[in-house]
């Protein structure tokens, strides 16, 4: 058997994944320029700021295109966020490894250099990792005002207990030399989290304008054990995470809670802004969404308060879409709001301010559904009593017989995971029984909480015990007090005491902006869950490319002979170290240009630059000072501090009174890294051809021999 690279100057799979991939180059960053997408076979047309819809309407027919689309929606599946930053990696680095193929570089050079070297990145990356705790401090402490100052010169002078070395460096003026901070060095558990010694005080780029000179008595430093001693220290140690006299332990008292990151109350002396503004700082400039889910916090909160639920609930949010209000009429409302045609909106007339007794099926109510799984008897035949029944007397029966059911148990509410029976929807309107379809599985969950209802799949199932009670229905109401006729379909909303659902109305008078709002909304949301649940996100604006694009030139200056001796250590692959020592420096420049074309789209998106070449200017000039400064990692942090890097909004926020920074998600961040890189690499290796069978004999007598490997 032997096998050949096919098209080895063209790559035709590349080249497609790099057409595909430009189309979403517009909504890379914070600030995107949305698309409109057109049916061609109703003319109408939808609004999307988001790769997930992008994909879903792009002509995907080829393989490469197919992966693509697999890629995507499995990054949206898991986390709901950061598809356009795969998306994106993926064009540029097919462009990247097209241009390696067109040096010459082996495919195997390619694959171990870039996988390694994306491998190196996220760890040493880590170092940009802030904790919750640590996020929601540095948002209050932004927002003390004239106390400020005070308030960061005391986190530095205790924070600077855990890293005097760091500390000195500064305060002497001196470069910090990139071996003072180690990638892999020990961390600190606080709560839970992972602080990396190197950057645990979120002010450690601030220490040089902020620390007192040396001869200051109110200020001096222990030479032999690095310890800081200021006059505010005394009063920060009451409070501090590290070094508490409160005699709980060291790391109990700043362990993050639920109620505590929604209340916005803490340990520390400043009023804090809680899960509202780290969700700002997370998803900034998308201002609906922020207040929408601001509000979610603070129901989530009080009921929190009330029940002791421990943790932010996702599943327990749910959307209704309405077309027809302006965006202004969009909210938070505890329950189950959602649409009815005007006949189902009668019979909430009917048995609105009377209690419900409510009926909960995870199936479809119709007559031929069967559960999952059903198989009919082979060896059983039916046969009707009365041959000559028609069909129509056949279904008439079975209608007849479920409304019974539901009569006879007093039922009035019926939640159905599935389809209705249209004809059967309409008996039950004319009985005055509410029945909605296509609920979904956690509104189901909800009620079967609160009302005490047991979950059938057929109506022939119900006995007393499945029946729950509480639910009230209502036609819901705008924040004026109206209620709202749309026309087509009418709003209602079902609701009980302290049931654990809350509805996230989202209107707006532009159909076609629907989609729009809803993928927003949904991202804000999982944005914050991820958060919660890596307890700790990374430093934004471009902070964690930009050091991954200092960490690869690091990487590339390195001496060949240092390569070869190193190339175990950093590429894990023995047998290629020296294709790795060969093409290094080309492949990790590939690999890198993927992180340089993403800062440069990014800027010229939000208007930070006029152009690619002004955006690539930037970042040369702050890759060349990080260089320079002998520590990446401390001058970036410094630069974010200041900021002066990339930001995701350019105005300030309501109630701030500066800026907020930007964070990213941890987990989801680095792992659409990896699915960009694996499909690239994917594609790479897949376009090879393979010989079997009689030709491989001719193949041994040909001219072009040379170009194939025998296995």
């Amino acid at each position: 058997m032997a096998f050949r690279d096919v098209n080895a100057r063209r790559h035709i799979g590349l080249q497609q994944l790099s057409s595909l991939a430009s189309a979403g180059r517009t909504l890379l960053g914070p600030v995107k320029s949305c698309k409109f997408i057109v049916d061609e076979s109703t003319n109408q047309s939808t609004l999307i700021c988001s790769a997930v819809r992008l994909i879903e309407n792009l002509d995907l027919t080829s393989a490469a295109g197919q992966l693509l689309n697999e890629t995507i929606q499995a990054q949206n599946k898991e986390f709901k966020t950061g598809m356009s930053t795969l998306l994106f990696l993926v064009g540029a680095w097919s462009k990247a490894v097209l241009e390696c193929l067109e040096q010459n570089v082996p495919i195997s050079a390619i694959v171990s250099v870039m996988s390694e070297g994306l491998n190196s990145c996220c760890e040493r990356v880590q170092c940009l990792q802030i904790s919750i705790d640590d996020v929601n401090k540095e948002l209050c402490s932004g927002s003390v005002g004239p106390n400020t100052l005070k308030s960061k010169t005391c986190q530095i002078g205790c924070d600077s207990l855990l890293n005097a070395q760091i500390f000195f460096y500064f305060q002497k003026g001196i470069s910090v030399p990139e071996e003072a901070i180690p990638i892999n060095s020990s961390s600190s558990q606080v709560g839970d989290c992972n602080f990396n010694k190197c950057l645990v005080s979120p002010l450690v780029g601030e220490i040089a304008s902020l620390v007192k000179p040396a001869g200051d008595k109110s200020t001096s430093v222990i030479s032999g054990s690095g310890a800081i001693a200021s006059s505010c220290n005394k009063q920060k140690f009451a409070h501090s995470r590290y070094f508490s006299t409160l005699g709980r332990s060291n790391f109990s008292s700043r362990q993050g809670s639920f109620q505590e990151y929604f209340s916005g109350q803490s340990a520390d002396p400043c009023e804090c802004y809680g899960l509202g503004h780290l969700a700002m700082a997370l998803s900034p400039g998308n201002q609906t969404s922020m207040k929408l889910l601001q509000s979610v916090v603070v129901h989530q909160r009080e009921r929190a308060e009330s029940s002791g639920s421990s943790q932010f609930n996702i599943a327990e949010i749910v959307t209704c879409c309405l077309v027809g209000l302006p965006e202004s009429y969009s909210c938070v409302s505890p329950g189950f709001v959602t649409l009815v045609s005007p006949e189902q909106a009668t019979v909430i007339k009917y048995l609105e301010d009377k209690p419900l007794q409510i009926l909960l099926m995870d199936g479809d109510l119709t007559e031929q559904y069967r559960h999952l799984g059903f198989n009919t008897p082979s060896n059983i035949r039916t046969i009707l009593e009365h041959p000559n029944l028609q069909d129509g007397r056949v279904r008439d029966s079975w209608l007849s017989s479920m409304l019974d059911i539901l009569i006879r148990f007093e039922v009035n509410l019926v939640l159905v995971k599935g389809k209705v029976c249209e004809n059967l929807m309409a008996r039950c309107i004319a009985d005055g029984i509410l029945v909605i379809g296509s609920v979904t599985w956690n509104v189901l969950c909800a009620f079967r909480q609160a009302t005490g209802a047991q979950l059938v799949t057929y109506l022939t199932q119900l006995n007393p015990s499945c029946v729950g009670s509480g639910a009230q229905a209502e036609l819901w109401k705008a924040c004026d007090g109206r209620a709202m006729d749309l026309g087509e379909l009418v709003p209602i909303r079902i609701k009980m005491q302290d049931i654990p659902l809350l509805t996230a109305v989202l209107s707006t008078t532009v159909a076609s902006k629907m989609q729009l709002i809803e993928d927003q909304f949904w991202t804000s949301v999982y944005r914050l869950h991820h958060a919660l649940n890596d307890k700790k996100v990374f430093l934004g604006g471009g902070a964690v490319e930009l050091l991954c694009l200092s960490h690869v030139q690091t990487l590339m200056e390195r001496p060949l002979e240092a390569a070869n001796k190193n190339a175990v250590k950093d590429f894990h692959s023995p047998w290629l170290a020296a294709p790795v020592a060969e093409y290094k420096s080309v492949v990790l420049q590939a690999l890198a240009s993927g992180w340089k074309q993403y800062l440069s789209v990014v800027m010229c998106n939000t208007a930070k630059a006029a152009s690619e070449l002004e955006a690539c200017t930037s970042i040369d000039h702050h890759l060349k000072k990080a260089a320079d400064c002998g520590c990446p990692s401390a001058y970036i942090l410094q630069e974010f501090r200041r900021g002066n890097l990339l930001k995701g909004s350019s105005g300030p926020f309501p109630d701030l009174g500066e800026v907020l920074k930007v964070y990213n998600n941890v987990t989801a961040k680095t792992e659409a890294w990896w699915r960009a890189l694996n499909l690239v690499l994917l594609v790479l290796q897949t376009d090879t051809e393979i010989i079997t069978g009689p030709k491989r004999n001719q193949l041994l007598n040909s001219h072009v021999l040379s170009d194939f490997m025998f296995l």
